[in-house]
């Protein structure tokens, strides 16, 4: 039986403040809602392209993941780069023409690393074209 590689549909990470952490992702141009899952905790959710992105509550100091290193195609490199010191974030390597496209590596509120990269062939206003 042949299959298809997997595709990542839902990633979640946890802070100990799911307010502050919103704000970051937010002025990166996310759009969240606000819920719960039944008996769950109340958390934020991203969809974009049939990907979800949760912020959850971190339950405990154990209870991280901080050492997660995310990444996201975006529109503008420059722009989002300039959006977050904006918010005082934490740009580790600022915009940059690498082989991948231009990209950057910031640190948000609770530590995750987040690459930044705007691919070559993405045009100005969505996703790359295949």
């Amino acid at each position: 039986m042949k299959t298809s590689a997997p595709i990542a549909n839902l990633l979640v990470i946890r802070s100990p403040d799911i307010e502050r952490a919103v704000t970051f992702y937010r002025q990166m141009g996310m759009t969240f809602e606000f819920h719960a899952h039944g008996n769950g905790p109340k958390h934020y959710a991203s969809e974009s392209n049939r990907f979800v992105f949760e912020i959850y509550p971190q339950r405990s100091a154990a209870d991280t993941t901080r050492h997660v290193r995310l990444g996201f195609h975006v529109d503008d490199v420059d722009g989002v780069v300039q959006l977050l010191r904006d918010i005082d974030a934490e740009v580790r390597t600022p915009p940059t023409a690498t082989e991948w496209g231009r990209r950057a590596v910031v640190k948000d509120f609770d530590g995750h690393l987040v690459e930044l990269v705007t691919p070559p062939d993405r045009p100005p206003d969505g996703p790359p074209t295949a």
